[in-house]
């Protein structure tokens, strides 16, 4: 019964978990030009949105649905970005208040569910992301489940951590992206151009976050459901910070984020009476502890955020 369970719990870490590491990973990509992006929940929202109506109304074989709506999806998160970026890079406006405006805009309340009455989204999808079970080999003891029945989305998570990592650590074009967001005057001064490496950056981060978001419609749920993100742009934020700015940690706090998101399911399915509104919760009381700790502890002086963010750029007249 408790091997049962820890697989369980496992296997449920990555698929709960894989929705956060794409919109975490985009966040971090954001935050190392210097751009805070509070805004990933309604950009999740708007990918979700997109990606369900894609499934739903476009006539096409089952893989072409799901490649179109994988590539709207990062269009409607890059283009919520989009507004985000000219916001802050452009106007300069406070980086909170236009992240914040954009959840609320993009939100459960807002364009997502307008949206979707529009287009009448009430049914299942008609085109879902499936397991894959790779060569025949789910049944393994362990990682056969773990590692080959999983979803393309999935699969292609582990690519983008892979992807993101050599980018930022092993490129030059990574080290210009971390010395925009440390000290963007000094980065102008060597001739980079600061608006354009957060511009991309930025949009960039959107369209993870809209991958991110169609896990739940054309996966998770899968269906349209008005806010049915249920918070979890909040805990990608939470672990950009978790994760120190680095895609393997961002990982592993993922799953970690995954595996208590779905605790309350595995538990009420075995017969555990335990309140299901605490395990409910698990997740968001981990999401202040981890902001309270990493802030307040030696972490935040070794591994710290980039130094420029949530500061707008203005150059100097030369």
């Amino acid at each position: 019964m408790n091997d049962s369970i820890v697989m369980a719990v496992l296997i449920s870490a990555i698929f709960y978990g894989t929705p956060l590491l794409y919109a975490a990973l985009g966040e971090v990509l954001a935050e190392r030009s210097g751009v805070l992006n509070l805004g990933v929940e309604g950009m999740m929202l708007m990918g979700a949105v997109v990606g369900s109506v894609i499934s739903s109304r476009l006539d096409a074989p089952g893989p072409i649905v799901l490649l179109v709506a994988f590539l709207a999806a990062m269009v409607a998160g890059a283009l919520t970005a989009l507004l985000h970026a000219f916001a802050t890079i452009t106007l300069r406006v406070n980086q909170t208040v236009s992240g914040l405006t954009l959840t609320i805009l993009a939100g459960g309340a807002g364009l997502s569910s307008y949206l979707a009455n529009v287009w009448q989204l009430k049914d299942p999808a008609t085109h879902q992301f499936q397991r894959l079970n790779i060569g025949g080999l789910k049944d393994l003891p362990i990682v056969g489940p773990l590692l080959f029945d999983q979803t393309l989305l999935t699969y292609l998570s582990w690519v983008a951590v892979a992807v993101c990592s050599w980018y930022l650590f092993k490129t030059r074009t990574g080290l210009n992206l971390r010395s925009v967001g440390e000290s963007p005057s000094t980065a102008d001064a060597m001739g980079l151009n600061v608006v354009r490496t957060r511009y991309i950056h930025t949009m960039i981060g959107g369209a993870m976050a809209g991958i991110g978001g169609i896990c739940f419609s054309l996966s998770i749920v899968p269906t349209w459901v008005d806010g049915m993100t249920a918070g979890r742009g909040w805990i990608a934020l939470a672990l950009v910070i978790f994760g120190f700015w680095r895609p393997l940690w961002v990982m592993v706090g993922a799953y970690l984020f995954g595996a208590l998101s779905s605790l309350s399911l595995i538990l009420q399915a075995r017969g555990f009476a335990v309140p299901p509104e605490l395990l409910d919760s698990l997740p968001y009381i981990m999401t202040v502890v981890v902001l309270v700790v990493v802030s307040a502890g030696w972490s935040s002086k070794t591994l710290s955020a980039p130094d420029a963010l949530g500061t707008a750029f203005e150059r100097e007249a030369r």
